[in-house]
């Protein structure tokens, strides 16, 4: 079989990450140049800075991608690159970078869908995954659930209409000043807490469809801690397990409800919440109950990476759908 070398770009949000991945699944390079320390300063990403930053360590990390690989830029067939959705300053630079390279190598230029990246992620570690599946997309920028009935075929069946999973995470842990990023900052507090001492909302778990809504759970939240700490005695610990629980039932449920609607025989789980060590519990637990197979990928997989980037534009490559150098950047998904 002959080989397919191709080199993924990925700046859509705060990490600048550049992999070599051979034939979609062999992973041969995956750099990642996180920008954690210094956006958490501001609690949260800030777009300009975010740019900025990409701007001064592409060329760095891309050309570290190739010397981990033992590679040269001769060796790669395609030039693979997030062209949406995400912040779109970010995504500029990747673009113009990856258009650069593409034409200097005179190497095809395949773009990327972020979402689709991150579902792809799974494949990168999971063989012989059976559809058709349900794939909830889980980070600081998405929430979306999706029917995929085949491989490559997707359509969104829910997402959240205000705040993203990991955005709420982010918002509630400044808030209780437990740290950033919010998502591991939560689920660290919320061991030395249990659920159930105070009530949050699980909210759209009434609802019949695949909606989801993070901002009156963000919201429930800081007026019950500011209630909670008026009266005293008030552990933060406890609210941080109370919302992370709030906020796993409601993922999990409206994902089991989609999976029996859509008659699944797998569900899959994607994006840096994906990594959250309650909602892999729980989704386990029930999707097992339900008689579902379950797949994540590896912690390193879950956050934003090149390697996703890489692999997901095999089969792109292989049909010889290509973009032009003119391709541009946009900061919604549109379709899958």
């Amino acid at each position: 079989m002959q080989e397919t070398m191709i080199l993924g770009i990925e700046t859509s949000c705060d990490e600048t990450a550049a992999a070599i991945v051979c034939n979609g699944r062999r992973i041969l390079s995956n750099v990642i140049n996180s920008q954690i320390d210094i956006h958490r300063q501001f609690g949260g990403v800030v777009p300009e800075v975010a740019s900025r930053k990409h701007v001064e360590n592409i060329a760095l990390v891309v050309e570290e991608a190739f010397s981990q690989a033992g590679l040269t830029q001769r060796d790669i067939q395609a030039v693979a690159v997030t062209n949406r959705p995400g912040l779109i300053g970010a995504l500029l630079v990747g673009v113009s970078f990856a258009k650069s390279y593409a034409y200097a190598s005179q190497k095809p230029l395949i773009a990327v869908n972020h979402l689709q990246g991150h579902i792809y992620a799974n494949f990168l570690e999971h063989d012989n995954i059976a559809f058709p599946a349900i794939c909830l997309v889980v980070s600081g920028g998405h929430t979306s659930l999706l029917y995929m009935s085949e491989p490559g075929r997707m359509e969104i069946i829910g997402e959240t209409r205000d705040d993203a999973a990991g955005e709420a995470f982010d918002k509630v842990a400044r808030f209780l000043k437990l740290g950033y990023p919010g998502g591991p900052a939560v689920q660290k507090a919320a061991e030395q807490g249990e659920a159930g001492r105070m009530v949050l909302p699980r909210v759209f778990l009434d609802r019949n469809d695949y909606e989801f809504s993070f901002s009156g759970l963000k919201t429930a939240a800081m007026n019950e801690w500011k209630k909670i700490e008026r009266r005293g005695g008030a552990s933060v610990y406890d609210m941080a397990a109370e919302f992370q629980s709030a906020l796993v039932e409601v993922l999990v449920e409206k994902t089991i409800r989609a999976a029996a609607h859509y008659h699944a025989k797998s569900i899959l789980m994607a994006g840096g919440v994906a990594a959250n060590g309650a909602l892999r519990t729980l989704m386990g637990q029930r999707s097992r109950d339900e008689g579902y197979e379950i797949y994540y990928p590896s912690l390193g997989l879950c956050t934003d990476n090149a390697a996703m980037i890489a692999g997901c534009a095999y089969n792109a490559y292989r049909l010889g759908q290509f973009a032009p150098l003119d391709l541009n950047a946009y900061p919604a998904a549109r379709s899958l």
